[in-house]
């Protein structure tokens, strides 16, 4: 009996609320994620394990941490192929393996030997990847084959808000079209204004990036900000249509009922939330994506395990292919919380980043490492820069992270327990850089 195939989906820089399954349809309509969303388990909170394209995409298909790959920004590590990649297990394991899209992951993308998927085409496209990847992919599943495929479709929109947002209308994986008068865009975000107590890093970083040409929104208005929205959502509604071309191609082939299918992005976009567009930052717009997964006998439903995509998406595809895969990674399988089993499920989930794409500030590069725990009702954030260097959010209360408790005393004790949840991360996963920011901290306590 065949092994199920497996197709990966995936977008850049769309949020998890970014589809009109989660949001409604008054100002985005996503009919074809939406459809697949009714056959499969929407997990609502899932993180990137960095909010950044490279460090992101190097974590799925390792199943490492970004500190272990030593990559948490958009550079090359010193050893780009230190680990195995997702395609190479699934390829010894007898697949027919295949990669369309975008790309931005440290091996390059000619060395199959490395990288284990024996079909690629133009995946050193990012910009305007868009407009070839659906063909290649509907061309790939339309072929015949006598063994398990194994498909990554991966696209680039939304990301094209980033040029967008730098005033270009010609946009490399095509129009959008002009956005209508401003009373006919969509609202600001409700979390627009920067958060109460907002930690230090988080002020510095907008400061710093906004000082930039490639990132001018700091003198955005409302109108710039609701047609900022119009055109994200635009982009996504238009890589929605290019997904359904995917999945209308994989339903001719006969082989929709026996594929494992996962839709997810590599990290959101900030959206104007906390007067910030882009993404690399913890904020739920930036850090939060979807992961939808749908596979042979698991029934369609939502779950609320907590999701870090990075190092959790490999055990979770070889559990529901029966792959088999070395010991020693730091992801698990959420296949039996798909099922909706009693599982155990972690009590947090940790995300990185590495704020390094600033400008000077008071005539030194600015430069910031964080770290995120998210547990199952709040969010901690502590980074290498202060005066205040921690942030912690009630997201039961405040989703919008508009109120930074880390300094209430009544929440003190909560503070302690996710400061005592990263460092028993970073001892089991030889977090250096996190036990240097803990160290500050303790140090900062003492005195």
């Amino acid at each position: 009996m065949l092994r199920p195939n497996v197709l990966i989906l995936m977008t850049d820089q769309q949020s998890a609320d970014a589809m009109s399954c989660v949001s409604g349809r008054e100002h985005l309509y996503t009919p074809h994620l939406d459809a697949l969303s009714e056959r499969s388990v929407m997990f609502r909170r899932a993180y990137s394990p960095n909010p950044l394209c490279a460090p992101a995409r190097a974590s799925l298909f390792t199943g490492r941490y970004p500190h272990e790959i030593g990559l948490q920004t958009n550079d090359t590590p010193d050893e780009p192929d230190r680990f195995p990649c997702l395609g190479t297990y699934f390829r010894d394991a007898g697949y027919d393996t295949a990669y369309f899209g975008k790309w931005h992951f440290p091996i390059p993308y000619a060395d199959t030997a490395k990288h284990g998927f024996d079909t690629i085409a133009d995946a050193d496209r990012s910009n305007g990847a868009d407009l070839i990847t659906p063909g290649l992919a509907c061309s790939f599943l339309e072929a015949p084959r006598d063994r398990p495929f194994f498909l990554v479709a991966s696209f680039n929109n939304p990301h094209n808000i980033c040029e967008w947002a730098r005033g270009t209308r010609e946009l490399p994986d095509g129009p959008v079209g002009t956005p209508p008068p401003t009373d006919r865009c969509p609202p600001r975000r409700s979390n627009h204004a920067p958060t109460e107590n907002e930690a230090s890093a988080i002020e510095l970083a907008r400061r710093a990036y906004q000082a930039q040409p490639m990132f001018p929104v700091g003198d955005f208005g409302e109108s710039d900000w609701r047609e900022f929205l119009w055109g994200y959502y635009r982009m996504i509604e238009s890589v929605d249509a290019k997904i359904g071309q995917v999945i209308d191609a994989l339903k001719a082939s006969g082989e929709f009922d026996r594929t494992v299918v996962l839709f997810l992005s590599d990290h959101g976009d900030c959206q104007g939330a906390h007067g910030w567009n882009q993404k690399t930052v913890f904020y739920e717009e930036s850090a939060r994506v979807p992961f939808i997964l749908k596979a042979p006998g698991i029934d369609p439903g939502y779950s609320n395990a907590l999701v870090n995509f990075g190092v959790d998406t490999l055990p979770t595809l070889a559990e529901l292919t029966g792959i088999e895969l070395p010991p020693g990674l730091p992801g698990r399988s959420v296949a039996d919380d798909a099922r909706g089993k009693d599982r155990e499920s972690p009590a947090y989930v940790v995300g990185q980043n590495c704020f390094a794409q600033g400008a000077e500030i008071d005539g030194k590069k600015f430069l910031a490492n964080g770290r995120m725990v998210r547990t199952s009702r709040y969010k901690y954030c502590v980074y290498s820069v202060g005066p205040q260097y921690e942030s912690l959010y009630d997201l039961n209360e405040d989703p919008g992270e508009t109120r930074n408790l880390a300094g209430e005393t009544a929440y003190r004790n909560v503070l302690n327990q996710h400061r005592a949840d990263l460092a028993d991360f970073a001892r089991l996963n030889e977090d250096h850089t996190a036990q240097e920011i803990l160290g500050r901290m303790a140090s900062i306590e003492s005195t």
